[in-house]
């Protein structure tokens, strides 16, 4: 009997150490769990409110539509609009206003510039960490686990501190890319940064540049921001870092010479 005791104590210590393994492994990049597992209906609304803890939602229409969506999510006085897709796959959405009750709102086009109500569900939120949501993918910043972006984050900065991981992805923005002044001249209202494309042509607008550097800061275990607001005149993306207990900012298109240096950044909202 005390030899089959000892047998027992030596796998569980065996099954905590290889626990303790996987954790160090998957310390750095979050990843959104699958859809369904605790949703919300209400009309043409489906929402999955399983992981608002961890400061996110996954939001789908319940069936195909080739009508324009967007989806409002409201907390307060603070209002945020996004267009929606209609083929019912979800899409993930942060709770990037903090802790409180969420409302969240489908709209349908019925006519030109015309919406309606399709659907409300609205969702408490108590947040684990202020700065959760900025360590997942969402629709601004939108990667997986095959994104070449990831990959090449991992490669380059390996196990650094936060500084010299902000340092070093800093550096590979201004050294590998170059500002699409072709795309900035034609690009459509609306239109949502494309990390693949970007990474492929190594090139992009601010939008575009701000969604890689947050994509591989964020799965180097680094809460990033991409915000979005006003750059002196111009109408601009840049990215925001928390690390060491302060912000620090950097804009992959002043250092790519897409425009030259700022002197004010006002925010207006951030991804």
């Amino acid at each position: 009997m005390r030899k089959r005791g000892m047998g027992i104590a030596a796998i569980l210590i065996l099954l905590a150490v290889a626990a303790m393994a996987w954790m160090a492994s998957a310390e750095g990049a979050l990843w959104p769990a699958q859809p369904g597992g605790n949703v919300k209906k209400n009309g043409k609304l489906r929402v999955d409110v399983a992981n608002v803890s961890e400061g996110y939602v996954q939001a789908s229409v319940k069936s195909k539509t080739s009508k324009k969506l967007k989806l409002r999510i409201k907390k307060g006085k603070e209002t945020l609009t996004y267009d929606l897709n209609g083929k019912t796959e979800y899409e993930i959405f942060p709770l990037q206003l903090g802790d409180g009750k969420y409302e969240i709102t489908l709209y349908e086009n019925v006519k030109g510039k015309s919406y309606s109500a399709a659907g409300s569900v609205s969702v408490n939120a108590k947040l684990k960490d202020p700065e959760i949501c900025f360590y997942y993918p969402n629709q601004y910043v939108n990667y997986t686990s095959e994104t070449e972006a990831v990959e090449k984050a991992e490669e380059i900065c390996g196990e650094q501190d936060q500084k010299k991981t902000f340092d070093t992805v800093c550096s590979f923005m201004a050294k590998n890319f170059v500002y699409d002044y072709i795309k900035a001249i034609n690009i459509k209202s609306g239109m949502l940064p494309d990390i693949d494309e970007t990474w492929k042509k190594r090139m992009g607008v601010c939008q575009d540049l701000s969604a890689i550097m947050c994509c591989m800061l964020r799965t180097q275990g680094m809460p990033a921001r991409l915000m979005i607001g006003m750059a002196d005149d111009n109408y601009h993306a840049w990215v925001s870092v928390n690390f060491e207990g302060e912000d620090h900012m950097y804009d992959p298109t002043v250092a790519v010479s897409g425009i030259s240096s700022v002197r004010t950044y006002t925010v207006e909202r951030f991804y």
